[in-house]
């Protein structure tokens, strides 16, 4: 079996995946013929550069473009349900087993919805297709650094209320240059009160010091993107030697120009000083994507093996926000599955 093989087949876990950037353009077309909503065009092929990024992209505000037409469909409960169920299905056929995937229900408020609302469709898509396929999946509320205070004070203590129905962590995204994440210290303070888990977008649009903001003033455990770490060696010591994981996201990363050239990028540097790396998709849709395709692009750009490339897919699994019991028992099963892939 060669390697592209191998990693199309192994089981795989995605920590950081954005639910209102992985959906289908087709439902994306249907869903705003139904709610009558404005598209630049309503035809699959002269729709989808509207929706999916490429190199040409030059920066984090232009690559959330796209978002604005996927928001806009994702106003009512059953588009939200429907998007969930679909975003999982797509994820099991490529064989995740597991997925934390992340979303900021204020987006979702434009016609009138509560937050429970927003929450209550999610969660009954995520149900369903559970149930008809082979994932399990959690939920990360993202708060946004451009957000008023207040808003991601609620939205903290949203991800609180939903804590022991599928929510496992709070996170902050959105526009990262000039938008600090001290600001949002007190968002943290609920989720750090609450033993609830904590992962931030940082180092993408910025520097290495926006990663030791967020885990120096929010409590960061993981770190979404960290492209910029190597800028600071100390820093760079101490997330290894604390073991916190890096969500990377290659073709993300060269669409945001959090890097000008893939073959640039320091993932095999964290890689080799035992920083824990983990690939990610980022969005499947706004990226033109899959979580495959990513590992795929990483062990060609990178020359890994089929022993490295092992380690980097247990890293997601290993990195998961999952209680102590639950990951050792999925790590037990997905370690068994791969040495039996390895024999084939």
């Amino acid at each position: 079996m060669d390697i592209k093989e191998y990693i199309d087949r192994a089981p795989k876990a995605e920590l950081h995946n954005h639910i209102d950037g992985g959906m289908r353009i087709q439902t994306i077309i249907e869903l705003a013929k139904k709610h009558q909503v404005d598209l630049p065009a309503y035809n699959y092929q002269e729709l989808l550069p509207h929706l999916t990024n490429d190199e040409s992209c030059q920066s984090l505000i232009e690559y959330f473009k796209p978002f604005e037409y996927t928001l806009k469909t994702l106003q009512t409960p059953d588009a939200l349900e429907q998007c969930m169920f679909e975003f999982l299905e797509d994820a099991a056929k490529d064989n995740i087993r597991y997925i934390e995937a992340r979303f900021s229900p204020a987006l979702h408020m434009q016609k009138g919805l509560s937050l429970d609302q927003i929450m209550e469709a999610i969660l009954s898509g995520k149900k369903q297709a559970e149930n008809q396929f082979k994932i399990k999946s959690n939920l990360i509320i993202c708060g946004l650094r451009q957000n008023k205070i207040q808003i991601n004070k609620e939205l903290a203590q949203l991800a609180v209320n939903y804590k022991e129905r599928g929510v496992v962590a709070f996170d902050l995204a959105g526009e990262e240059l000039n938008h600090p994440a001290k600001k949002h210290i007190q968002a943290f303070e609920i989720a750090i009160k609450n033993n609830l888990f904590r992962t931030v977008h940082a180092g993408e649009a910025d520097g290495a010091h926006s990663i030791a903001d967020a885990i120096h003033y929010l409590g960061a455990l993981r770190i979404g993107h960290g492209t910029h770490l190597f800028e600071d060696e100390s820093l760079m010591n101490y997330v290894r030697d604390q073991q916190i994981a890096l969500e990377v996201c290659l073709t993300s990363n060269l669409q945001t120009k959090s890097v000008s050239d893939l073959r640039q990028h320091p993932f095999k540097q964290y890689f080799e000083q035992h920083i824990p790396v983990t690939i990610n998709t980022d969005s499947t849709l706004i990226s033109g994507t899959s979580l495959s395709k990513e590992l795929q692009l990483a062990q060609q750009l990178f020359d890994f093996n089929t022993q490295e490339m092992t380690q980097i897919i247990l890293n997601g699994f290993e990195h998961t926000f999952l209680g102590f019991d639950e990951k050792k028992d999925l790590l037990n099963q997905v370690k068994m599955e791969l040495a039996s892939l390895s024999a084939q």
